[in-house]
């Protein structure tokens, strides 16, 4: 039986179902929390809790990234570290591939250990160690510690989160793609007023202001999940589905430590340089996803329908993959952008670069409302999952293409970057919480966890890839950048034709799942 930190199993969080149960393909038959609370807008309260942890660690999280590659490529007379560009998007896509590949062991833990709300609160302790590092610590040092801290803990509660909101609802119920439109906006929030809080902090102070700023609103969010965790999520996440034979737990331990410390090795030693880091990234995160597919696939816990619709997410991990390696480019190639090709000059004050990054989710925040209303209204006349992502990777070739009229601009207009963040948002909406929601109905009952995990793996990768990408931008050569951009545009299009052509396969695989 589940306990909470202190050992004993207080009545407010049992588990409210037995993994051993009977449960039918395609039927949800277990009590649900949405079933009987709907004092958050027609959905439990604990939605409101969960998207609250999700607002400030998305704030310290996107307000940390918005300054992050300027920290590492500025002069050390300004505050950064001196590194190179290439060596700043290779970190950074490296980083950003670090955080979603995380969901794979924060999923993991959370199926086999610990359950998925426990998890959860662990991986925000982590999060809040990795800020606190990176404001205190100077140098590569407090970089590398505060990376890795922040990365794993991200990843892992990015998982978690999605499940426990996903366990708040039966499958059926036709409310479950507009409560992750609902979270995704509470997330954006905080990643609205990160960028603003944490580089309006550079500017005054420096770069490690900034990250101290990412520290305080992380510790707000610990606060608020504390407070409201027991009274609103019920039991929710509290089953650990395919719990891990104690005997074998020591094995894993050293295992876990015997990788971590060859890669320290291999980092501190050169014998993995820092330029390379997005390519390895991007490796270890294909080698984990062809691993966890295989997993889901030919486990005997998997039945046979629970094995169709893991077949059917094969071709939306690819097409998520592709969208994430453009739209992920915000924090690589759009952040150099928009630091040296970007008139960002607004009446004689110049805006701080790392203020662009708020773009993106201040449209989350407009029209995540009205993408939620929008599948409500239409219900099953909506587009199909497989639809709404070949739709995803169309609007960001079309993003993509949206770069050429501007280059061999002395600078491009600031208006300009907003239309095209504008698309990027459009495409974001359609695919991101679609894709969070639909996991959690595909994935097996034993794996309910490690599913969502396998979603943000198309993260992981598209992010380690923007980094991979970033190296071959140029924004000093012309011929290079409208190369780059054009080359974007028509991979994500071939993409979107690709997915709207498998769209009737993939529905039959997916037997009557959305």
């Amino acid at each position: 039986m589940a306990t909470d930190e202190t050992g004993s199993t207080p009545a407010d969080l049992t588990p409210r179902t037995d993994p051993s149960a009977d449960y039918p393909a395609g039927v949800d038959e277990d009590p649900a929390l949405a079933d009987s609370d709907r004092r958050f807008f027609g959905h439990p309260l604990g939605l409101a809790n969960l998207s609250g942890i999700e607002l400030w660690e998305r704030f310290s999280f996107y307000g940390m990234q918005a300054i992050l590659a300027y920290y590492i490529y500025y002069a050390v007379g300004e505050g950064g570290l001196g590194y190179s560009q290439q060596i700043a998007t290779s970190i950074v896509g490296a980083y950003g591939g670090l955080v979603y590949a995380s969901a794979i062991l924060g999923g993991w833990v959370a199926d086999r250990l610990l359950g998925a709300e426990r998890t959860l609160f662990g991986a925000a302790v982590l999060i809040m160690v990795g800020h606190v590092s990176l404001a205190v610590v100077p140098g590569a040092v407090g970089l590398g510690i505060g990376l890795v801290c922040v990365a794993v803990g991200a990843g892992t509660l990015k998982a978690t989160t999605s499940t426990v909101v996903g366990g708040m609802y039966r499958l059926t119920d036709d409310r479950r793609d507009a409560a992750f439109s609902i979270y995704y906006m509470g997330v954006n929030i905080g990643g609205l007023l990160g960028p603003f809080v944490t580089g309006w902090m550079w500017q005054w102070q420096g770069f490690h202001w900034g990250f101290g700023a990412a520290a305080v609103g992380m510790a707000l969010g610990l606060i608020q999940y504390v407070a409201m965790r027991r009274s609103t999520l019920k039991g929710v996440g509290v089953v650990v589905p395919n719990p891990l034979p104690r005997p074998q737990r020591l094995w894993y331990l050293l295992g876990g430590l015997v990788v971590v410390a060859l890669v320290v090795t291999a980092i501190a030693t050169g014998l993995l340089p820092l330029e390379r880091l997005a390519t390895v990234v991007t490796g270890i995160a294909v080698v984990g996803a062809i691993a966890l597919f295989a997993i889901l696939i030919g486990s005997p816990e998997t039945t046979t329908e629970e094995r169709s619709r893991v077949v059917a997410f094969i071709p939306l991990f690819f097409a998520s993959v592709a969208f994430w390696a453009i739209f992920q480019q915000q924090f690589t190639v759009i952040a150099i952008y928009s630091d040296q090709r970007l008139d960002r000059n607004l009446g004689g004050w110049e805006m701080p670069a790392s203020w662009v990054q708020s773009i993106n989710p201040l449209f989350i925040i407009l029209f995540a409302a009205v993408f939620a209303a929008m599948w409500v209204k239409l219900g099953d006349r909506q587009p199909s999952t497989p639809m709404k992502f070949a739709l995803a990777n169309l609007i960001m070739g079309l993003a993509a293409l949206a770069f050429l009229p501007f280059v061999g601009h002395a600078a491009t207009p600031l208006l300009a970057i907003v239309g095209i963040l504008f698309l990027f948002t459009m495409a974001e909406l359609l695919l991101s919480p679609v894709g969070q929601s639909v996991s959690t109905k595909l994935g097996p009952r034993a794996f309910k966890t490690q599913m969502v995990a396998l979603f943000f793996l198309t993260v992981s990768i598209g992010s380690a890839l923007s980094g991979v990408l970033a190296g071959y931008y140029n924004p000093d050569d012309a011929g290079a950048e409208r190369t780059y951009f054009l080359a974007l545009g028509i991979a994500a299009i071939a993409v979107a034709v690709a997915m709207a052509a498998l769209t009737p396969w993939i529905r039959k695989k997916m037997l009557g799942v959305r």
